[in-house]
């Protein structure tokens, strides 16, 4: 695929469990074109996960290689590896993964922190009124709804202005008219260029994307 911004090819993870192996991803290979917006999708066991997280760098292969922006991710140091996800990949979870104690600005401010990054309150405010979260800004998570928590992890995801936002199952926790409110979010983001890649049980929400890949036993059975 001409402008790859991430490339796959004979990816595989297999694991033991007891006297079983388990073949979660089988060899695969896939490309994803910059600003892309892609659905994974298949029956729990799928690999759909597994999937995600090995092109994520959240998991180390089996087998096969792995590139990102053309650079070879396999064989990295991990600190190579912890830089490369902070600086180019955004995260959101089924699970918000809010800390508690940090206010809707804090927990959108913290990637920076970690990446020992200068923190502009004019891009956190920014954020923070694109996701319609401004007032909101000193409340902690329990004072939220599950809207607005999924909201602030998409906060989160954004603002060390990654390359590629990666969720799995984010709208897992939500109810219909808000998962499709978040659906509507991540349009907004691809149109403004930014690749983005959901794993989700959900057909319909899936059918939002441009693309669709549905997987099977480890394997990709469409794309």
């Amino acid at each position: 695929m001409k402008d790859a911004i991430i490339s796959a090819r004979g990816l595989a993870r297999s694991y033991s469990r007891g006297s079983e192996q388990v073949h979660a991803l089988r060899a695969t290979d896939l490309s994803i074109g910059r600003g892309e917006f892609i659905s994974i999708v298949g029956p729990s066991g799928s690999g759909k996960s597994t999937l995600l997280h090995l092109l994520g760098l959240l998991e180390t292969p089996s087998a096969g290689s792995i590139s990102l922006g053309g650079r070879e991710m396999i064989g990295l140091k991990e600190r190579d590896l912890v830089k490369e996800r902070r600086g180019s990949i955004g995260f959101v979870f089924q699970q918000f993964l809010l800390l508690p104690t940090l206010t809707v600005e804090e927990n959108i401010e913290l990637p920076l922190l970690f990446s020992r990054k200068p923190v502009s309150k004019d891009r956190i405010a920014g954020i923070m009124e694109m996701l319609e979260l401004s007032h909101r800004a000193r409340h902690l998570p329990h004072q939220l709804s599950g809207g607005e928590m999924q909201r602030v992890s998409i906060g989160r995801a954004l603002v060390n202005e990654p390359r590629v936002i990666m969720a799995d199952e984010p709208t897992g926790n939500l109810d219909t008219a808000t998962a499709d409110k978040i659906y509507s979010l991540f349009k907004k983001l691809n149109q403004g260029g930014l690749s983005l890649i959901v794993v989700t049980h959900n057909m319909e929400l899936a059918g939002k994307a441009d693309r669709v890949i549905r997987l099977r036993d480890g394997r990709i059975i469409s794309d």
